[in-house]
């Protein structure tokens, strides 16, 4: 039984299907998770079918080399290697689902590619310290389609399940799980039976993702109407696992409590996600007895391109000193800015800049969710300061500081060598300077935010360990609910491609396990 039918549950269920286990799979919603409504990428390198089509060269080692930097300790070196040597069979075999792929390279450095793009640099790859141990190579396969292709990526996944036999039950909320003589034997749900109020449930729930960033209190409300009809027509019932039951519900940031309690700087944010993402398989493995552990990681995205101008800027803490190289990828520079700096980022460009800025975005050059946030940010987010002391008044800066910054930033223009941050590519900034506030508390460049943490779990099947590191018999997680090879920090594509080799993992192992107690089969 799978728990969750978005990324992780529907190769999990693939899996689970192929090794001939009958597979039933509970979605709250109407399936898909985060990641049907995602950028559709998967990191994924070795030496892919993509990137050979490509002509990228690229191997298992340098691939593991990149990534040990990202990934830290969060997981074993064993499991780290396993994740890269099974990366290019992993797209391979997503491709074979019917994902698709393209090889075309994008040119220049983004944070995600326009339309006629769909193999990029999707990390720090090329980026001091990064390249000094690991040859770049474009790593970030995304799922061929427009704008967000996420549905595209989760579509044929989804249809090979169910082709496989897999039995989907909608707007079906898993409340806790059963256990009979300390083992993990089925699921307490409540579920709206399939008619009109079951449709109206899964509406208004798509309906609240497309509001969310637009609309939050609409959204909400949307969200809270589902709700109620859950708790009218829901029918409470016990669905028993014939094997094992496998966690794949995702992560927690619209569970604000829970944000709350383990990631209180990140409480600012714009969750990034579903309404599914209420940390509900974290919370039930944990009543019984499951561990948890990465809860306080949560990755905060402040992309300062597209336009690529902007990162030629200075990013600024309260003081007026840098505290990150401006043209990392976003999540790095997320994490310093709200765990080193008070969620405080002011970037200073100038005419120049903003001028060459608002060439670089628009049709054909950036996607809408990028142009809108440019261009709004900068008509009203960028306010001008005519000199050095201007500045400092406008941003709250102490002169000195703001001064002795602008001055070193400036001279390390005259050399080759990078800067204190490692930043490469720069230009002296002159005034008349802007400001613009790209801080978790901005209010025209919201932050996104999404967690990382989980359950801990075995690291060869994917079962759940308790805090002495024992098993919680019948129970396994995977993606999101459990903690994985992006628990620690995140980069484009990471996430998914985790979701698949955790839940094709667990897929496996629930499938060979035995018949849970008391099954009727």
């Amino acid at each position: 039984m799978i728990v969750g039918f978005g990324g992780a549950g529907a190769c999990a269920a693939i899996e689970a299907c192929d090794a001939g286990a009958d597979v039933t799979v509970l979605d709250a919603f109407g399936g898909g998770g985060a990641t049907a409504i995602s950028g559709g990428v998967v990191y994924a390198g070795g030496g892919t079918h993509i990137q050979v089509e490509a002509d990228i060269e690229d191997d298992v080692a340098n691939m593991r080399a990149y990534l040990a930097q990202e990934v830290g300790d969060v997981v074993s070196p064993e499991t780290l290697a396993r994740f890269c040597e099974d990366s290019a069979a992993n797209l391979r075999w997503l491709a074979d689902q019917g994902v698709p792929f393209d090889a075309s390279l994008c040119p220049v450095k983004t944070s995600y590619p326009t339309d006629d793009y769909f193999l990029y640099y999707s990390g720090n790859e090329g980026f001091l310290p990064f390249r000094a141990t690991a040859r770049p190579a474009p790593r970030g396969h995304r799922a061929k389609g427009t704008s967000l292709p996420g549905a595209n990526f989760y579509a044929p996944l989804r249809e090979a399940a169910e082709a496989r036999g897999a039995t989907v039950h909608e707007s079906c909320r898993a409340q806790e799980l059963v256990v009979d003589n300390g083992a993990v034997v089925g699921v307490m749900v409540r579920q709206i039976p399939p008619g009109g109020a079951a449709r109206w449930h899964r509406r208004l729930e798509r309906w609240a993702i497309k509001l969310v960033n637009y609309n939050p209190g609409l959204a909400k409300r949307c969200r809270r109407w589902a709700r109620g009809l859950e708790n009218k027509h829901g029918v409470v019932r016990r669905i028993r696992a014939t094997k094992a039951v496998i966690l794949t519900t995702g992560g927690f940031i619209y569970n604000r409590a829970m944000v709350k309690e383990h990631a209180p700087d990140f409480r600012r944010g714009m969750p990034l996600g579903t309404a599914g993402c209420m940390g509900e398989g974290i919370v039930m493995g944990q009543a019984v007895g499951g561990a948890v552990d990465r809860m306080d990681r949560v990755s905060a995205w402040r992309f300062l391109n597209p336009p690529p101008a902007f990162v030629e800027g200075m990013l600024l803490d309260a003081t007026g000193n840098r505290y990150v190289n401006e043209s990392l990828y976003g999540a790095a520079v997320g994490e310093v800015m709200v765990e080193d700096r008070g969620g405080v980022g002011l970037l200073v460009i100038d005419d120049e800049l903003k001028r060459t800025a608002r060439t670089q975005v628009g049709r054909g050059k950036t996607q809408w969710f990028q142009t809108g946030p440019a261009l709004l940010n900068l008509w009203f987010n960028c306010k001008q300061a005519d000199s050095v002391d201007a500045l400092a008044s406008l941003g709250g800066f102490e002169p000195d500081v703001l001064r002795a910054t602008l001055e070193t930033y400036n001279q390390a223009i005259h050399t080759e060598a990078p800067d204190a941050f490692g930043k490469e590519k720069r230009k002296a900034l002159e005034p008349p300077f802007y400001l613009l506030d790209v801080g978790i508390r901005s209010k025209l460049w919201p932050l996104p935010t999404l967690t990382l943490g989980g359950l801990v779990v075995d690291e060869a099947d994917g079962g759940v360990l308790r805090e002495d590191g024992s098993r919680v018999p019948g129970l396994l997680a995977a993606g999101r609910a459990a903690v994985g090879i992006c628990s620690r920090q995140y980069i484009s594509g990471l996430s998914i491609a985790d979701c698949v080799f955790s839940g094709r993992r667990a897929g496996k192992a629930a499938a060979s396990a035995p018949r849970a107690a008391g099954s009727g089969g």
